[in-house]
């Protein structure tokens, strides 16, 4: 691949779509374009909104004013809200409709005209969402995102962002390939061996138009449909709706594109900021992060994980990085090209890592609670097998659940508030270990041999600077100092605000 040109230059003058701006990745990406190529022409963020009033306002609260855009800041002075006002137009949208839900016609018109670029960064995470809100959003958006790439006149490439675990629990080496058109994780002896895309969206409508006509309350709506999510991601070999729907979105792409330039981006779990433009920002409590705040705060006393397993982790700024520097790569370039964004080829890191720094980190540091008093934590019970932690929890909660049960009938339900309570967290608990254990025991490493390509492509650009504030290498990374000096100061700062 030539890079020869440069990556800035390559974005200079283009007008870029994206979607998914007000997410964690989404904000990174946006505000490394700004400051890479200030004289890009226009990107236009499709933000879900009444009206182009309302799109601002979240622009303004969700995007533009917060502290991950201190530099650009900082360079513009004064002139920051004018250099933003002329580069950043935020679009009243929605992903899962016709013309990306776009009701002003002149601007669609323009938009049509002069996107050079589309991204689809918009996506649901929650890993036991409903089906119909994972549908819409992580298969319908991507495909009435592609609807209106073919319109644009001058497109030179669409990008969308997957994640790595649409491999589902297989081991070994994955390879950066693509699915084809219903493919499912299933062997060719299953009965459930061809994914009809078509056929789960109409059983999606179906179900939903059922459970209204009977008048089901929202919360049985809402629990009916996260059931049926899953039970139809592990129908297909995939363990959970997230990904599940993740792979059915790439799948639509695949069969879209006809000869458009596609990127695929699979990142794999994307933690905090590692270097530019501020070191340890995040949003929201991601992947391994609850865990992180659980020991911090003393409630989390067991881990279930094979402490030998690669964690496979990539801060959320070398995910953003590989994406632009991707773009000037396949511009006008008629493939399909995946890209695995991991660490566990390059350089693995184990859970053990995590566990010891949250240790070290906390002893060092110890939080408080509300009246003062130091939270000491402990080295944490380690549990390596599903079976295990089952026995563990057993022993632990479940059996004097079942006497508080028993005290509670013989004293007339007067502890029938506390047992429901108990009960409630003993499942949650329980359905968390299960959601998660796929992730904790993944014995599969990321091929990543094309961003390796893309690497060196932006290494030899003669471009020394540029290759700095663009990399996305973690091969000498020391991860042990990126969680004690990065990652766990930033999840306080940033998300506990501490």
């Amino acid at each position: 691949m030539d890079l020869s040109g440069g990556v800035a230059e390559s974005l200079k003058n283009k007008c870029i779509l994206i979607t998914g701006s007000t997410g964690f990745l989404g904000k990174i990406f946006v505000e490394k374009i700004l400051r890479v190529q200030p004289d890009v022409k226009r990107i236009y963020l499709v933000i879900r909104a009444p009206d182009s009033s309302g799109a601002a306002r979240r622009f303004h609260t969700e995007v533009r004013d917060k502290e991950l855009f201190c530099v650009l800041r900082k360079i513009h002075g004064k002139g920051f809200e004018a250099f933003m006002e002329d580069k950043v137009l935020a679009v009243a949208g929605n992903i899962m409709e016709n013309n990306l839900g776009i009701k002003d016609m002149n601007l669609l018109d323009t938009m049509v005209a002069n996107v050079n670029i589309v991204v689809n960064a918009a996506a649901t995470t929650n890993f036991i969402e409903r089906y119909d809100v994972a549908l819409g959003t992580n298969v319908l958006g991507p495909k009435y995102s592609m609807k209106f790439a073919k319109k644009c006149s001058n497109l030179e490439l669409f990008m969308h962002v997957s994640t790595a675990y649409v491999a589902g629990s297989k081991e070994g080496m994955l390879l950066e390939t693509k699915f084809e058109m219903g493919e499912t994780l299933n062997d060719g002896n299953s009965n459930a061996s061809y994914l009809d895309i078509d056929a789960e969206l109409n059983l999606m409508k179906d179900t939903m138009q059922y459970l209204h006509s009977n008048s089901e309350s929202k919360s049985e709506i809402k629990s009916m449909m996260q059931s049926l999510g899953m039970e139809r991601a592990k129908r297909y070999g995939w363990p959970n709706t997230y990904v599940f729907t993740k792979a059915m979105g790439e799948m639509v792409l695949g069969d879209m594109r006809g000869d458009m330039p596609l990127v695929i981006i699979r990142p794999t779990i994307i933690t905090s900021v590692y270097k530019d433009p501020l070191p340890g920002w995040m949003e929201g409590i991601r992947t391994i992060d609850s865990a992180i705040v659980s020991y911090s705060m003393g409630t989390l006393e067991c881990f279930l994980v094979d402490v030998d397993i690669a964690m496979d982790i990539i801060p959320g700024d070398m995910v953003s990085n590989a994406m632009i520097t991707s773009i000037a790569a396949h511009s006008n370039n008629p493939s399909q090209t995946i890209y695995h964004l991991s660490s566990s080829v390059r350089n693995p890191v184990n859970y053990s890592v995590l566990l010891d720094s949250c240790f070290r980190f906390f002893n060092a540091y110890p939080r408080h609670t509300k009246d003062g008093t130091i939270i000491k934590v402990k080295k944490i019970y380690k549990l390596d097998t599903m079976a295990k932690f089952r026995t563990y929890m057993r022993l632990k909660y479940k059996i004097p659940l079942e006497g508080l049960g028993i005290v509670n009938m013989i004293f007339c339900q007067f502890f029938a508030d506390k047992y429901k309570e108990l009960s409630k967290k003993y499942k949650y608990v329980m359905q968390l270990a299960e959601l998660y254990e796929p992730f904790t025991f993944f014995k599969g490493v990321f091929d990543d041999m094309n961003v390796e390509k893309l690497r060196l492509g932006l290494n030899a650009n003669n471009n020394i600077s540029e290759a700095e504030m663009l990399g996305f290498d973690c091969k000498h990374m020391d991860w042990s100092r990126y969680m004690l000096d990065v990652h766990i100061p930033g999840l306080l700062k940033y998300v506990c605000k501490n």
